[in-house]
């Protein structure tokens, strides 16, 4: 099993100098757009790109190289994650928000992003679901899940109840499956009961049915 998959070379680039966030805007070094096959079975659904790894000769993080989930923590660990459960060609990478949120105490350290650059992004996402036309989206976090049910005028009640829980969305017209994020995952699959494995074989099995 490889360590590093192929990224695309490719970006898709909706809106390549996007500045309806202008504090983002400013922050930045680039924006973190979708990659992965046009016409995925899964699109999987971030929160926004790091700050990264500048130096790093390869997992850089999306606000270096431009391509959504490509940090050496997250972005390996969930496409590893995809691989293992045999979707690793099968998915499509993206963000709620695609530049980099900086905390304005540490410009290198990323905060939540807020509602508003939540909702300015929307259209880019679902740009991104219309085109690829999914049957399920994954969205990793509490911030991720959020932002596809908002496109369903609907609101999270309890990230941690909805973890792995399938959600149709009629007005997408795809499954919603939200999962733990991949930094946190460690952390909390023990507190919802699984053990690691158990958490990847449901999930596998989940993805297998819907997607």
């Amino acid at each position: 099993m490889s360590d590093e998959p192929a990224f695309p070379a490719r970006r898709h680039a909706l809106e390549p100098n996007c500045d309806r966030c202008p504090a983002l805007a400013e922050a930045r070094e680039r924006i973190s757009w979708g990659t992965g096959d046009p016409d995925a079975d899964v699109v999987v659904v971030g929160e926004a790109p790091g700050y990264g790894s500048p130096g790093a000769d390869r997992w850089r993080g999306g606000n270096w190289t431009g391509k959504a989930y490509t940090s050496r923590h997250s972005g390996r660990r969930i496409r590893r994650t995809l691989e293992r459960v045999g979707f690793r060609d099968r998915a499509y990478y993206t963000n709620a928000v695609k530049c980099f949120p900086p905390d304005p105490d540490d410009p290198t350290t990323n905060r939540e992003p807020t509602a508003e650059e939540r909702t300015n992004c929307r259209g880019h996402l679902l740009t991104e679901l219309e085109s690829v036309d999914p049957a399920l989206v994954l969205a990793t976090g509490k911030h991720a899940t959020t932002t596809v049910l908002a496109a369903e005028g609907r609101e999270l009640e309890g990230f941690l109840d909805s973890v792995l829980e399938p959600v149709r969305c009629e007005r997408l017209g795809v499954w919603l499956l939200p999962i733990l994020h991949p930094s946190y995952q460690d952390v909390w699959i023990g507190r919802l009961g699984y053990e690691p494995a158990e958490y990847l074989e449901a999930l596998g099995e989940t993805l297998e049915r819907l997607a």
